[in-house]
Protein backbone atom coordinates (compact mmCIF):
# COMPACT_ATOMS: atom_id res chain seq x y z
CA UNK A 1 0.00 0.00 0.00
CA UNK A 2 1.67 3.46 -1.13
CA UNK A 3 2.07 6.12 1.72
CA UNK A 4 -0.70 8.21 0.22
CA UNK A 5 -2.90 5.45 0.52
CA UNK A 6 -2.39 4.57 3.74
CA UNK A 7 -2.71 8.36 4.63
CA UNK A 8 -5.93 8.34 2.92
CA UNK A 9 -7.42 5.30 4.88
CA UNK A 10 -6.26 7.22 8.28
CA UNK A 11 -8.37 10.07 7.25
CA UNK A 12 -11.70 8.26 6.46
CA UNK A 13 -10.85 6.17 9.64
CA UNK A 14 -10.86 9.32 11.45
CA UNK A 15 -13.67 10.29 10.28
CA UNK A 16 -15.58 7.05 10.20
CA UNK A 17 -14.42 6.73 14.26
CA UNK A 18 -15.83 10.22 15.17
CA UNK A 19 -19.24 9.19 14.13
CA UNK A 20 -19.12 5.33 14.99
CA UNK A 21 -20.76 3.76 17.46
CA UNK A 22 -17.79 2.25 19.07
CA UNK A 23 -18.72 0.84 22.77
CA UNK A 24 -22.38 0.69 22.98
CA UNK A 25 -24.01 3.96 23.49
CA UNK A 26 -26.41 2.50 26.07
CA UNK A 27 -25.63 0.43 29.03
CA UNK A 28 -27.37 -2.85 29.24
CA UNK A 29 -26.53 -5.30 32.21
CA UNK A 30 -28.63 -8.44 33.42
CA UNK A 31 -27.57 -9.53 37.10
CA UNK A 32 -29.11 -9.83 40.12
CA UNK A 33 -29.87 -6.88 43.04
CA UNK A 34 -29.47 -9.36 45.78
CA UNK A 35 -32.28 -12.15 45.39
CA UNK A 36 -33.92 -10.53 42.30
CA UNK A 37 -32.66 -11.33 38.51
CA UNK A 38 -32.50 -8.59 36.78
CA UNK A 39 -32.14 -6.54 33.38
CA UNK A 40 -30.88 -2.94 33.53
CA UNK A 41 -30.95 -0.41 30.53
CA UNK A 42 -29.49 2.77 30.83
CA UNK A 43 -29.92 4.97 27.84
CA UNK A 44 -27.46 7.48 27.52
CA UNK A 45 -28.52 10.96 27.00
CA UNK A 46 -25.69 11.74 25.02
CA UNK A 47 -24.98 15.10 25.73
CA UNK A 48 -23.85 16.34 29.48
CA UNK A 49 -25.46 17.63 31.58
CA UNK A 50 -27.98 15.12 30.25
CA UNK A 51 -30.79 12.88 31.54
CA UNK A 52 -30.55 9.26 31.24
CA UNK A 53 -33.48 7.31 31.07
CA UNK A 54 -33.30 3.96 33.26
CA UNK A 55 -35.52 1.12 32.46
CA UNK A 56 -35.22 -2.08 35.46
CA UNK A 57 -36.57 -5.52 34.10
CA UNK A 58 -37.31 -8.25 36.99
CA UNK A 59 -37.05 -11.34 35.30
CA UNK A 60 -37.91 -13.66 38.21
CA UNK A 61 -41.67 -14.60 39.17
CA UNK A 62 -41.25 -12.07 42.19
CA UNK A 63 -43.03 -8.52 42.36
CA UNK A 64 -41.34 -5.63 43.71
CA UNK A 65 -42.97 -2.94 46.19
CA UNK A 66 -41.08 -0.33 44.90
CA UNK A 67 -37.19 -0.08 42.96
CA UNK A 68 -34.93 2.54 43.77
CA UNK A 69 -32.26 4.07 41.58
CA UNK A 70 -29.15 6.13 42.59
CA UNK A 71 -26.43 7.78 40.08
CA UNK A 72 -22.78 7.88 41.94
CA UNK A 73 -20.02 9.92 40.12
CA UNK A 74 -16.71 8.45 40.85
CA UNK A 75 -15.61 10.84 43.61
CA UNK A 76 -13.87 9.27 46.56
CA UNK A 77 -13.64 12.31 48.57
CA UNK A 78 -17.66 12.27 48.60
CA UNK A 79 -18.87 11.27 52.06
CA UNK A 80 -22.59 10.83 51.20
CA UNK A 81 -24.55 10.24 48.12
CA UNK A 82 -28.15 12.08 47.27
CA UNK A 83 -30.86 10.06 48.30
CA UNK A 84 -32.29 7.91 45.38
CA UNK A 85 -35.40 8.48 43.06
CA UNK A 86 -38.08 5.72 43.29
CA UNK A 87 -38.67 4.49 39.92
CA UNK A 88 -42.05 4.48 38.69
CA UNK A 89 -44.26 1.02 37.63
CA UNK A 90 -44.82 1.18 33.67
CA UNK A 91 -48.17 0.73 33.13
CA UNK A 92 -49.48 -2.74 31.74
CA UNK A 93 -46.37 -4.31 33.07
CA UNK A 94 -45.76 -5.07 36.80
CA UNK A 95 -41.98 -6.40 36.15
CA UNK A 96 -40.68 -2.80 34.52
CA UNK A 97 -39.85 0.28 36.21
CA UNK A 98 -38.70 3.62 34.31
CA UNK A 99 -36.93 6.71 36.19
CA UNK A 100 -34.97 9.46 34.99
CA UNK A 101 -31.79 10.62 36.25
CA UNK A 102 -29.55 13.51 35.48
CA UNK A 103 -25.58 12.79 34.84
CA UNK A 104 -24.03 16.18 35.89
CA UNK A 105 -20.30 15.85 35.22
CA UNK A 106 -18.54 14.00 32.34
CA UNK A 107 -16.85 10.76 33.86
CA UNK A 108 -17.23 7.33 35.27
CA UNK A 109 -20.92 7.03 37.12
CA UNK A 110 -22.65 3.81 38.80
CA UNK A 111 -26.12 3.45 38.52
CA UNK A 112 -26.92 1.67 42.16
CA UNK A 113 -30.56 -0.25 41.72
CA UNK A 114 -31.97 -1.39 45.06
CA UNK A 115 -35.07 -3.65 44.91
CA UNK A 116 -37.53 -4.32 47.26
CA UNK A 117 -40.13 -6.66 47.97
CA UNK A 118 -41.18 -9.92 49.37
CA UNK A 119 -37.67 -11.82 49.51
CA UNK A 120 -36.26 -8.01 51.31
CA UNK A 121 -33.95 -5.48 49.97
CA UNK A 122 -31.39 -6.24 47.42
CA UNK A 123 -28.95 -4.12 45.41
CA UNK A 124 -26.43 -3.84 42.16
CA UNK A 125 -24.44 -1.26 40.99
CA UNK A 126 -24.29 -0.23 37.34
CA UNK A 127 -21.56 1.11 35.99
CA UNK A 128 -22.06 3.93 33.36
CA UNK A 129 -19.44 6.07 31.65
CA UNK A 130 -21.03 9.61 30.83
CA UNK A 131 -19.83 11.28 28.00
CA UNK A 132 -20.76 14.14 25.71
CA UNK A 133 -21.26 12.27 22.05
CA UNK A 134 -23.14 14.17 19.97
CA UNK A 135 -24.65 18.06 19.35
CA UNK A 136 -28.41 17.96 19.66
CA UNK A 137 -30.12 19.90 16.51
CA UNK A 138 -32.81 23.12 17.27
CA UNK A 139 -35.76 21.38 15.74
CA UNK A 140 -37.14 23.26 12.80
CA UNK A 141 -40.82 24.45 14.06
CA UNK A 142 -39.43 24.84 17.72
CA UNK A 143 -36.74 26.98 16.39
CA UNK A 144 -39.38 29.14 13.94
CA UNK A 145 -41.56 29.35 17.51
CA UNK A 146 -38.00 30.51 19.69
CA UNK A 147 -37.83 32.98 16.75
CA UNK A 148 -40.92 34.79 16.61
CA UNK A 149 -41.17 35.44 20.44
CA UNK A 150 -37.88 36.23 20.29
CA UNK A 151 -39.21 38.91 17.78
CA UNK A 152 -42.33 39.87 20.20
CA UNK A 153 -39.96 40.54 23.01
CA UNK A 154 -37.43 42.63 20.99
CA UNK A 155 -40.58 44.77 19.98
CA UNK A 156 -41.58 44.90 23.29
CA UNK A 157 -38.70 46.13 25.10
CA UNK A 158 -38.54 48.50 22.01
CA UNK A 159 -41.82 50.03 23.24
CA UNK A 160 -41.30 50.46 26.39
CA UNK A 161 -37.92 52.43 25.92
CA UNK A 162 -40.10 54.34 24.18
CA UNK A 163 -43.31 55.08 26.22
CA UNK A 164 -41.10 55.36 29.40
CA UNK A 165 -38.89 58.39 27.50
CA UNK A 166 -42.04 59.72 26.36
CA UNK A 167 -44.84 59.92 28.61
CA UNK A 168 -42.84 58.65 32.35
CA UNK A 169 -42.09 61.87 33.12
CA UNK A 170 -45.59 63.56 32.54
CA UNK A 171 -48.33 64.57 34.51
CA UNK A 172 -51.43 62.32 34.73
CA UNK A 173 -53.64 63.41 31.60
CA UNK A 174 -50.94 65.47 29.97
CA UNK A 175 -49.89 65.92 26.27
CA UNK A 176 -46.91 64.76 25.43
CA UNK A 177 -45.04 67.90 23.66
CA UNK A 178 -42.70 67.93 20.38
CA UNK A 179 -39.64 67.91 22.89
CA UNK A 180 -40.68 64.82 24.38
CA UNK A 181 -41.73 63.11 21.40
CA UNK A 182 -37.98 64.11 20.60
CA UNK A 183 -36.38 62.75 23.46
CA UNK A 184 -38.10 59.57 23.42
CA UNK A 185 -36.97 59.07 19.56
CA UNK A 186 -33.71 59.56 20.70
CA UNK A 187 -33.96 57.12 23.31
CA UNK A 188 -35.39 54.64 21.46
CA UNK A 189 -32.94 54.74 18.96
CA UNK A 190 -30.24 54.33 21.61
CA UNK A 191 -32.17 51.69 23.50
CA UNK A 192 -32.56 49.95 20.02
CA UNK A 193 -29.07 49.90 19.59
CA UNK A 194 -28.17 48.53 22.54
CA UNK A 195 -30.65 45.74 22.47
CA UNK A 196 -29.00 44.90 19.14
CA UNK A 197 -25.83 45.08 20.72
CA UNK A 198 -26.90 42.36 23.71
CA UNK A 199 -28.35 40.41 20.62
CA UNK A 200 -25.02 40.57 18.89
CA UNK A 201 -23.36 39.51 22.31
CA UNK A 202 -25.50 36.65 23.00
CA UNK A 203 -25.07 35.32 19.39
CA UNK A 204 -21.60 35.24 19.95
CA UNK A 205 -21.64 33.77 23.23
CA UNK A 206 -23.27 31.27 22.43
CA UNK A 207 -21.41 30.06 19.27
CA UNK A 208 -18.79 29.97 21.28
CA UNK A 209 -20.09 27.52 23.93
CA UNK A 210 -21.52 25.48 20.84
CA UNK A 211 -17.57 25.61 19.28
CA UNK A 212 -16.40 24.50 22.49
CA UNK A 213 -19.15 21.53 22.85
CA UNK A 214 -17.77 20.35 19.48
CA UNK A 215 -14.57 20.70 20.13
CA UNK A 216 -15.49 18.65 23.58
CA UNK A 217 -16.84 15.62 22.26
CA UNK A 218 -15.60 12.61 23.58
CA UNK A 219 -13.17 10.61 21.61
CA UNK A 220 -11.29 7.66 22.52
CA UNK A 221 -8.08 8.11 23.20
CA UNK A 222 -5.56 8.42 20.11
CA UNK A 223 -3.36 5.10 19.80
CA UNK A 224 -1.01 3.87 16.78
CA UNK A 225 -0.35 0.30 16.03
CA UNK A 226 2.42 -1.13 14.06
CA UNK A 227 3.59 -4.69 12.73
CA UNK A 228 7.23 -5.03 13.29
CA UNK A 229 8.88 -7.86 11.66
CA UNK A 230 12.62 -7.70 11.71
CA UNK A 231 15.04 -7.68 14.78
CA UNK A 232 14.21 -8.45 18.57
CA UNK A 233 10.95 -6.06 19.04
CA UNK A 234 8.74 -8.40 16.59
CA UNK A 235 5.02 -8.24 17.35
CA UNK A 236 2.10 -6.46 17.40
CA UNK A 237 2.99 -2.65 19.28
CA UNK A 238 0.48 -0.59 20.23
CA UNK A 239 1.44 2.53 21.12
CA UNK A 240 -0.94 4.99 23.44
CA UNK A 241 0.22 8.19 21.94
CA UNK A 242 -2.46 10.79 22.97
CA UNK A 243 -1.30 13.92 24.84
CA UNK A 244 -3.58 13.90 27.17
CA UNK A 245 -2.25 10.47 28.57
CA UNK A 246 1.44 11.12 28.08
CA UNK A 247 1.33 14.41 29.51
CA UNK A 248 3.16 14.50 33.31
CA UNK A 249 1.36 17.36 34.56
CA UNK A 250 -1.86 15.44 34.79
CA UNK A 251 -3.23 13.00 37.24
CA UNK A 252 -4.68 10.37 35.50
CA UNK A 253 -6.29 6.90 36.80
CA UNK A 254 -4.25 3.92 36.09
CA UNK A 255 -5.45 1.03 33.96
CA UNK A 256 -6.86 -2.20 35.81
CA UNK A 257 -7.29 -5.61 34.75
CA UNK A 258 -10.65 -6.44 33.39
CA UNK A 259 -11.01 -10.47 33.32
CA UNK A 260 -7.75 -10.80 34.14
CA UNK A 261 -6.16 -8.13 31.54
CA UNK A 262 -4.87 -4.88 31.27
CA UNK A 263 -5.70 -4.51 27.60
CA UNK A 264 -8.33 -6.72 25.36
CA UNK A 265 -7.06 -6.64 21.67
CA UNK A 266 -9.30 -7.37 18.61
CA UNK A 267 -8.34 -7.25 15.25
CA UNK A 268 -10.82 -7.39 12.05
CA UNK A 269 -9.53 -8.14 8.63
CA UNK A 270 -11.11 -4.46 6.87
CA UNK A 271 -11.91 -6.40 3.74
CA UNK A 272 -14.58 -9.05 3.95
CA UNK A 273 -13.78 -9.72 7.78
CA UNK A 274 -12.91 -13.00 7.43
CA UNK A 275 -10.43 -13.08 9.33
CA UNK A 276 -11.08 -12.33 13.52
CA UNK A 277 -8.11 -12.37 16.15
CA UNK A 278 -9.22 -11.64 20.50
CA UNK A 279 -5.41 -11.08 21.84
CA UNK A 280 -4.33 -9.96 25.31
CA UNK A 281 -0.84 -7.33 25.03
CA UNK A 282 1.84 -7.19 27.74
CA UNK A 283 2.68 -4.11 28.50
CA UNK A 284 5.86 -2.76 28.33
CA UNK A 285 5.27 0.68 29.54
CA UNK A 286 2.14 2.66 30.72
CA UNK A 287 1.49 3.72 27.24
CA UNK A 288 3.18 0.41 25.60
CA UNK A 289 1.58 -2.95 24.67
CA UNK A 290 2.97 -5.51 22.77
CA UNK A 291 1.70 -9.27 21.48
CA UNK A 292 2.09 -11.63 19.20
CA UNK A 293 -0.39 -11.83 15.94
CA UNK A 294 -1.14 -15.03 14.86
CA UNK A 295 -1.06 -16.62 11.15
CA UNK A 296 -4.13 -14.17 9.71
CA UNK A 297 -3.94 -13.74 6.26
CA UNK A 298 -2.08 -10.34 5.26
CA UNK A 299 -4.15 -7.11 4.23
CA UNK A 300 -5.37 -4.33 6.31
CA UNK A 301 -6.72 -4.55 9.62
CA UNK A 302 -8.99 -2.41 12.17
CA UNK A 303 -7.82 -2.61 15.79
CA UNK A 304 -10.15 -2.11 19.13
CA UNK A 305 -8.37 -2.25 22.10
CA UNK A 306 -10.52 -2.11 25.47
CA UNK A 307 -9.10 -0.82 28.48
CA UNK A 308 -10.51 0.10 31.97
CA UNK A 309 -9.06 2.76 34.18
CA UNK A 310 -9.06 2.59 37.93
CA UNK A 311 -11.82 5.34 37.95
CA UNK A 312 -14.50 2.88 36.15
CA UNK A 313 -13.61 4.70 33.09
CA UNK A 314 -13.58 2.23 30.62
CA UNK A 315 -12.82 2.90 26.30
CA UNK A 316 -11.89 1.45 23.26
CA UNK A 317 -9.07 2.75 21.51
CA UNK A 318 -9.20 2.42 17.42
CA UNK A 319 -6.24 1.93 15.14
CA UNK A 320 -5.68 0.51 12.12
CA UNK A 321 -3.13 -1.70 11.15
CA UNK A 322 -1.12 -3.93 8.29
CA UNK A 323 -0.49 -7.41 9.12
CA UNK A 324 2.48 -8.84 6.89
CA UNK A 325 4.16 -11.64 7.25
CA UNK A 326 3.64 -13.75 10.70
CA UNK A 327 5.56 -16.34 12.62
CA UNK A 328 4.60 -19.49 11.83
CA UNK A 329 4.40 -21.95 13.85
CA UNK A 330 2.52 -19.59 16.04
CA UNK A 331 2.94 -19.82 19.63
CA UNK A 332 0.53 -17.63 21.82
CA UNK A 333 1.44 -14.95 23.96
CA UNK A 334 -1.29 -15.38 26.59
CA UNK A 335 -3.10 -18.69 27.45
CA UNK A 336 -6.48 -16.56 26.36
CA UNK A 337 -5.18 -15.36 22.87
CA UNK A 338 -7.48 -17.08 20.63
CA UNK A 339 -8.34 -16.20 16.47
CA UNK A 340 -10.25 -17.67 13.37
CA UNK A 341 -9.86 -17.36 9.74
CA UNK A 342 -12.84 -18.11 7.95
CA UNK A 343 -13.12 -19.84 4.75
CA UNK A 344 -14.31 -18.64 1.69
CA UNK A 345 -14.58 -15.08 1.27
CA UNK A 346 -16.45 -12.39 3.23
CA UNK A 347 -19.14 -11.59 0.77
CA UNK A 348 -19.81 -15.57 0.15
CA UNK A 349 -20.67 -15.69 3.88
CA UNK A 350 -22.29 -12.55 4.00
CA UNK A 351 -24.37 -13.61 1.35
CA UNK A 352 -26.29 -16.82 3.37
CA UNK A 353 -28.18 -16.54 6.57
CA UNK A 354 -27.24 -19.73 8.10
CA UNK A 355 -27.89 -19.78 12.24
CA UNK A 356 -25.26 -22.86 12.49
CA UNK A 357 -21.63 -22.39 12.85
CA UNK A 358 -18.87 -25.18 12.61
CA UNK A 359 -16.43 -24.78 15.57
CA UNK A 360 -12.84 -26.22 15.19
CA UNK A 361 -13.05 -28.90 17.83
CA UNK A 362 -16.03 -30.77 15.16
CA UNK A 363 -19.04 -29.07 17.37
CA UNK A 364 -21.38 -26.60 16.27
CA UNK A 365 -22.58 -23.37 17.65
CA UNK A 366 -26.82 -22.67 16.49
CA UNK A 367 -28.02 -19.22 16.93
CA UNK A 368 -31.57 -19.19 18.78
CA UNK A 369 -32.74 -16.15 16.45
CA UNK A 370 -36.12 -14.96 17.37
CA UNK A 371 -38.75 -14.96 14.99
CA UNK A 372 -39.25 -11.79 13.39
CA UNK A 373 -36.70 -9.22 12.00
CA UNK A 374 -34.38 -7.54 14.49
CA UNK A 375 -34.90 -3.51 14.79
CA UNK A 376 -32.69 -0.90 15.83
CA UNK A 377 -32.90 0.37 19.51
CA UNK A 378 -35.19 -3.01 20.32
CA UNK A 379 -34.01 -5.94 22.39
CA UNK A 380 -32.58 -8.33 20.48
CA UNK A 381 -31.38 -11.16 23.00
CA UNK A 382 -28.84 -12.83 21.22
CA UNK A 383 -28.64 -16.72 22.20
CA UNK A 384 -26.59 -19.67 21.32
CA UNK A 385 -26.10 -23.15 22.02
CA UNK A 386 -23.36 -25.50 21.30
CA UNK A 387 -23.44 -29.22 20.67
CA UNK A 388 -20.82 -31.75 20.80
CA UNK A 389 -19.47 -33.48 17.73
CA UNK A 390 -21.63 -36.43 18.83
CA UNK A 391 -25.20 -33.81 19.20
CA UNK A 392 -25.75 -33.71 22.78
CA UNK A 393 -24.91 -30.20 25.00
CA UNK A 394 -21.47 -29.25 25.46
CA UNK A 395 -20.23 -28.36 28.75
CA UNK A 396 -18.65 -25.20 28.63
CA UNK A 397 -16.23 -23.73 30.74
CA UNK A 398 -15.68 -20.58 31.77
CA UNK A 399 -13.38 -18.39 29.38
CA UNK A 400 -11.69 -15.22 31.81
CA UNK A 401 -14.45 -15.79 34.18
CA UNK A 402 -17.46 -15.83 31.33
CA UNK A 403 -19.60 -18.29 29.85
CA UNK A 404 -18.59 -16.40 26.74
CA UNK A 405 -17.37 -12.89 24.86
CA UNK A 406 -19.47 -12.05 21.98
CA UNK A 407 -18.33 -9.39 19.59
CA UNK A 408 -19.98 -7.27 17.09
CA UNK A 409 -19.31 -4.95 14.14
CA UNK A 410 -21.16 -3.24 11.43
CA UNK A 411 -19.57 -4.34 7.87
CA UNK A 412 -18.55 -0.38 7.80
CA UNK A 413 -16.85 -0.79 11.01
CA UNK A 414 -19.08 2.08 12.54
CA UNK A 415 -20.17 -0.57 14.92
CA UNK A 416 -18.24 -2.43 17.39
CA UNK A 417 -19.24 -4.04 20.39
CA UNK A 418 -17.68 -6.23 23.38
CA UNK A 419 -20.47 -8.44 25.29
CA UNK A 420 -20.60 -10.21 27.94
CA UNK A 421 -23.91 -12.47 29.47
CA UNK A 422 -23.72 -9.62 31.99
CA UNK A 423 -24.34 -6.87 29.12
CA UNK A 424 -22.12 -4.28 28.18
CA UNK A 425 -20.76 -2.73 31.57
CA UNK A 426 -17.29 -3.98 32.77
CA UNK A 427 -16.92 -6.02 35.42
CA UNK A 428 -13.51 -4.29 36.09
CA UNK A 429 -15.61 -0.87 36.67
CA UNK A 430 -17.93 -2.44 38.45
CA UNK A 431 -15.78 -3.78 41.33
CA UNK A 432 -14.24 -0.31 41.51
CA UNK A 433 -17.21 1.00 42.31
CA UNK A 434 -17.76 -2.00 44.61
CA UNK A 435 -14.24 -1.53 46.35
CA UNK A 436 -13.61 2.11 46.33
CA UNK A 437 -13.27 3.82 49.90
CA UNK A 438 -13.35 7.60 50.92
CA UNK A 439 -9.92 7.46 51.34
CA UNK A 440 -8.59 6.40 47.62
CA UNK A 441 -7.72 9.26 46.69
CA UNK A 442 -4.19 8.60 45.09
CA UNK A 443 -4.45 7.11 41.67
CA UNK A 444 -2.92 3.31 42.33
CA UNK A 445 -4.28 2.52 45.98
CA UNK A 446 -7.54 0.98 44.48
CA UNK A 447 -5.92 -0.82 41.64
CA UNK A 448 -4.10 -2.78 44.12
CA UNK A 449 -6.61 -4.23 45.78
CA UNK A 450 -8.32 -5.17 42.33
CA UNK A 451 -5.25 -6.72 41.79
CA UNK A 452 -4.85 -8.68 45.05
CA UNK A 453 -9.08 -9.69 44.89
CA UNK A 454 -8.10 -10.66 40.77
CA UNK A 455 -5.36 -12.88 42.34
CA UNK A 456 -7.64 -14.72 44.48
CA UNK A 457 -10.08 -15.12 42.12
CA UNK A 458 -7.24 -17.03 39.72
CA UNK A 459 -6.01 -18.78 42.68
CA UNK A 460 -5.77 -22.84 42.45
CA UNK A 461 -8.92 -23.24 43.91
CA UNK A 462 -11.29 -20.57 42.81
CA UNK A 463 -14.54 -21.30 41.22
CA UNK A 464 -13.16 -19.06 38.70
CA UNK A 465 -11.69 -22.40 36.89
CA UNK A 466 -14.91 -24.71 37.92
CA UNK A 467 -16.67 -26.24 34.85
CA UNK A 468 -19.65 -24.54 34.07
CA UNK A 469 -23.31 -26.50 33.98
CA UNK A 470 -24.23 -28.43 31.23
CA UNK A 471 -26.77 -26.82 28.91
CA UNK A 472 -24.01 -25.48 26.49
CA UNK A 473 -26.64 -22.25 26.02
CA UNK A 474 -25.11 -18.54 26.44
CA UNK A 475 -26.86 -15.82 26.10
CA UNK A 476 -26.27 -12.34 25.90
CA UNK A 477 -28.39 -8.68 26.32
CA UNK A 478 -28.08 -6.26 23.93
CA UNK A 479 -30.33 -3.65 21.44
CA UNK A 480 -28.38 -2.78 17.89
CA UNK A 481 -28.22 1.16 17.70
CA UNK A 482 -27.93 1.09 13.66
CA UNK A 483 -29.39 -0.37 10.80
CA UNK A 484 -26.75 -2.22 8.74
CA UNK A 485 -25.32 -5.39 7.69
CA UNK A 486 -23.10 -7.22 10.73
CA UNK A 487 -20.83 -9.40 11.62
CA UNK A 488 -20.58 -11.34 15.18
CA UNK A 489 -18.29 -13.93 16.62
CA UNK A 490 -19.28 -16.03 19.80
CA UNK A 491 -16.40 -17.26 21.97
CA UNK A 492 -16.52 -19.93 24.63
CA UNK A 493 -14.30 -22.51 25.82
CA UNK A 494 -14.70 -26.38 25.69
CA UNK A 495 -12.28 -28.86 26.77
CA UNK A 496 -9.67 -26.18 27.34
CA UNK A 497 -9.89 -24.81 23.62
CA UNK A 498 -11.11 -21.03 22.89
CA UNK A 499 -13.77 -21.77 19.88
CA UNK A 500 -14.91 -19.13 17.80
CA UNK A 501 -18.85 -18.75 15.84
CA UNK A 502 -19.34 -16.58 12.67
CA UNK A 503 -22.59 -15.80 11.76
CA UNK A 504 -24.26 -12.94 10.27
CA UNK A 505 -27.31 -10.47 10.36
CA UNK A 506 -28.87 -7.91 8.49
CA UNK A 507 -30.55 -5.45 10.93
CA UNK A 508 -33.46 -3.34 9.99
CA UNK A 509 -35.04 0.12 10.83
CA UNK A 510 -37.09 1.06 13.12
CA UNK A 511 -39.35 2.32 10.07
CA UNK A 512 -40.02 -0.55 8.56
Amino acid sequence: MTRRGRRLFLVVAVALVSSAHVGSPDTYFEGTAGPYPVRVIVRSPGVVPGLAQITVRLLGSHAARRVLVLPVFWDPKTAAPPPPDVADPVPGDPAVFSASLWLMREGAYSVQVTVEGARGSGSTLVPVTAVATQRLDLRAPLGILLAGLGVLLFAGAVTLVWAAARESVLDPGATPTRRDVRRARFATAGGTLLLALALLGGWAWWNAVDAAHRTGLFRPLHATTTMRTAGENQGLWLAIDDPAWLDPRRQRAPLIPDHGHLMHLFLVRDSGLAAFAHLHPVPRSTAMFVTTPPPLPPGRYRVYADIVQESGFTQTLVSTTEITTTRTPWRAADVDDSWVVEQGTGDERRGTSADVSPLGDGSTMTWRRRAGPIVVDHDARLTFAVAAPNGTPAILEPYMGMAGHLVLTRDDGAVFVHLHPAGTISLAAQEAFELRQPGDTVPGTLAKRLEEREQQRNGPHSAHHAPMAPGGSVSFPYSFPRAGSYRIWVQVKREGRVLTGVFDVSVQDAER
